[in-house]
């Protein structure tokens, strides 16, 4: 990929949340800026509220007067009870519109139609599935720049959660059910993925990372691995998915329909993902 990347598959402030590099991680990063300025308004007033009366109210100071008797007053209830007010009314009004700005389900704008990825977590590994492409891959996620990513996802065993930090939303992946998620990568770069729900033994090597190149790149990416990739069917499926970590692999796809077997199958009564639901 490009050398002037620096992202690593540990996640650090620099390939974090904190550092969006695509349309819905940006409208992440604004709402936790501005749910984090409301929200100082309030903390920061009262604090150096609580440091003025500790020093106003010191034993030293006799110019503090000491009224024991005081028990209401109506100007300051009014106070303590609408600006708290205010602020849950904010925050819940600003949560309401970026819930639904930021349905994973939502297409992102775009003229050229998105690229569709089809995306399989398994014990510890995740597949990803280029059904029009012809490839797949394991750990590793090929995309190209500037390009919608329409996924589609599910779980060929226990429920899990896929997140790539910088490109946006979490969202989990279950067995015998499909879940849609939009991304786009805004420029080329190295960006850590990884799963972000406990599933058992292998979940701490459960990472990968999403490779955004250049439209030139991905096609030569596509077109080297449909020519030397491994055969990926029905058999090497059933192998892949045993429990077991894995490397980085590239596959050339000889079961168009991998998907969908694995959501039927998953829906089998007799598979073991559905005991497990």
């Amino acid at each position: 990929m490009r050398s002037d990347e620096t992202d690593t598959m540990t996640p650090t402030l620099m390939n974090g949340v904190l550092d969006p590099r695509g349309p819905v991680a940006a409208n992440v990063y604004q709402v936790l800026q501005n749910a984090t300025v409301v929200m100082l308004a309030l903390i920061v007033p009262i604090i150096v509220l609580t440091l003025a009366f500790a020093w106003w109210f010191r034993a030293g100071n006799g110019r503090a007067k000491r009224r024991p008797d005081w028990s209401y007053s109506g100007a300051l209830e009014v106070v303590n009870w609408m600006v708290p007010l205010m602020i849950i009314l904010f925050l819940g009004g600003m949560g309401w519109v970026a819930s639904h700005a930021l349905d994973p389900a939502k297409p992102l704008p775009s003229q050229a139609p998105p690229l569709r990825i089809q995306v399989v977590s398994l014990d510890w590994k995740w597949l990803f599935i280029y059904p029009e492409a012809g490839v797949a891959t394991v750990n590793h996620l090929v995309v190209p720049a500037g390009r919608v990513l329409y996924l589609q996802l599910t779980s060929g065993s226990v429920m899990n959660s896929f997140f790539v930090p910088q490109l946006g939303s979490q969202i989990y992946t279950m067995a015998g059910m499909t879940t849609t998620l939009y991304l786009q990568a805004d420029r080329p770069g190295t960006f850590p993925g990884r799963s972000v729900q406990f599933s058992g033994d292998g979940f701490s090597d459960m990472a990968f990372n999403v490779d955004a190149v250049t439209a030139s790149e991905y096609d030569a990416w596509l077109a080297g691995t449909r020519a030397v990739g491994t055969r990926l069917d029905a058999s090497a499926y059933a192998a892949l998915s045993r429990p077991g970590t894995s490397a980085p692999h590239a596959y050339r796809l000889d079961e168009p329909r991998l998907f969908q077997s694995v959501l039927a199958a998953s829906m089998s009564p007799s598979s073991p993902s559905s005991s497990t639901h």
